[in-house]
């Protein structure tokens, strides 16, 4: 049941709705940055949340400012506890 939800609320998420998580916790990213984010989250949503992200994280590492990387990661890791029980 949460795969169903987390996957559909995944298809509906708008550049927009990142930009405006990322805002809301001191990322700033640019444009280039957030298409790279989105695509990350709908092509491998289910290994972020399930499996091992670091893979994922290496290749964002590599590409995002490393300030706003690092803000990404922490984030990352602060969501994953707090939610780990309902997943």
């Amino acid at each position: 049941m949460n795969e169903f939800l987390i996957k559909n609320y995944i298809s509906r998420l708008t550049q927009d709705d990142i930009n405006g998580f990322a805002k809301k916790h001191g990322i700033d990213l640019n444009e280039d940055e957030l298409k790279l984010i989105e695509q990350h989250i709908r092509k491998d949503w289910h290994t972020i949340i399930y499996g091992n992200p670091r893979p994922i994280l290496d290749n964002l590492k590599t590409k995002l400012k490393n300030n706003e990387y690092q803000k990404i990661e922490n984030l990352y890791v602060e969501f994953k506890n707090k939610y780990k029980n309902y997943l």
